[in-house]
């Protein structure tokens, strides 16, 4: 940056003094004076009217406009977050919205102050003190359980009316029917489903499905941008959004989270262990009980009992195991019977038939009627009896 300094410099001019000439000849002597050539000769002093002085300065202003605009601007791709329900899927959301330079805020019934200090994020122990902040976001990261205790006993009057909630529930139904009856009219309501966890996306988001359903956003450009604002911490990460119906999702879900946390529970009962000749799909198997276990009951309980799509899915893996069993069984057919139990007659060399049925007679007590009275008929009977 140059500034130009007006200086005090004296310049040396040449002057002539033509007081002892005649008036007349003075005139004329000034009205043919030839005029200054256009470069002065670099020996004759200038005649500088503002002299000036250069000087650069080496370090740029602390409030100039650019560093202004920059400031702006960062400030406009963030959102001031409030996290409600600070655990372990609240700390692994937090870590992210953090690095992207979000103003992360946290409440939660347990003290989880260490754990918010560690990731820089401002914690409240008091939900009246956190809404008093006002965040332009409220995110509810508690257990499907939970959810409606928690909600009520936000002090919902302490936010902005157009406050933004979002939950990130693995059943969006029951979030969507429960904000719609709590939450006053003002609020906007964007339901959301990471299909991903603090394990399956401890590296990487990248390729991992988010599903989201914009239930209740105002028409106010500001609210609007302040939606998409959020979405895109989830997009800028390389999630694949899938904006879908809550009804959508939860019909979808049932069929492959449910599946699979049940399918993984199951085989957690089994209390599978590696073996020295694991196959890739005998560890995909392990992976997946890992993974599952992982998980609380709480959790898959309610996958279950807030998903009204789930019981019919639990009926559908019963039948289908017992349909299974009935072709696994049925495919034992006689002849394989007979090769079976036929093996100790080719041991013996010689093929062993086995005893036909006898046909019974019509009255179906395995008697013959009898035709006289003979000595045998009283053994035939104690025979058979």
């Amino acid at each position: 940056m140059l500034t130009i300094s007006p200086t005090t410099s004296k310049i040396t001019t040449t002057h002539h003094h033509h007081h002892h000439l005649h008036p007349h000849t003075y005139r004329h002597l000034t009205s043919h004076r030839t005029p200054p050539p256009q470069h002065p000769h670099p020996c004759k002093p200038l005649r500088l009217r503002r002299p000036f002085q250069i000087s650069a300065i080496d370090a740029a202003q602390p409030f100039d406009y650019e560093s202004k605009l920059s400031k702006q601007i960062s400030k406009s791709k963030t959102l001031k977050i409030a996290i409600v329900g600070f655990g372990n899927f609240g700390q692994f959301l937090a870590k992210t919205l953090v690095r992207q330079g979000h103003t992360v805020l946290a409440h939660s019934r347990s003290d989880y102050s260490a754990a918010a200090a560690n990731l820089g994020v401002a914690w409240y122990s008091n939900a009246d003190d956190l809404c008093e902040e006002h965040p332009e976001v409220i995110l509810l990261c508690t257990s499907i359980l939970s959810t409606d205790k928690v909600l009520r006993s936000l002090p919902l009057q302490r936010l902005k009316r157009s406050t933004l909630f979002v939950d990130v529930l693995s059943v969006k139904e029951f979030a969507k029917d429960l904000f719609i009856q709590i939450l006053p009219l003002e609020f906007d309501i964007l339901c959301t489903h990471p299909m991903f966890g603090p394990e399956s996306g401890k590296n990487s988001w990248k390729d991992l499905p988010f599903v989201y359903d914009k239930v209740r956003i105002g028409n106010d450009e500001s609210r609007v941008a302040r939606c998409e604002k959020f979405l895109d911490a989830f997009a800028r990460e390389g999630c694949v959004m899938k904006e879908m119906t809550c009804a959508e999702h939860d019909m979808h879900a049932a069929e492959s989270q449910f599946i699979t946390h049940t399918v993984g529970r199951i085989l957690e009962k089994l209390n599978l262990d590696s073996t020295p000749i694991n196959t890739k799909g005998y560890e995909r198997l392990l992976d997946l009980v890992e993974n599952t276990s992982s998980d609380s009951f709480e959790l898959y309980y309610g996958l279950f009992m807030y998903n009204k799509n789930a019981m019919e899915q639990l009926e559908r893996l019963d039948l289908a195991f017992e349909a299974l069993k009935k072709e696994l069984f049925g495919h034992l057919h006689d002849v394989l019977r007979k090769q079976l139990f036929g093996t100790r007659g080719r041991s013996l060399g010689s093929l062993q038939r086995p005893p036909a049925l006898s046909k019974l007679p019509p009255n179906g007590n395995g008697l013959a009627l009898p035709t006289g009275s003979t000595e045998s008929e009283p053994k035939s009977d104690s025979a058979t009896s």
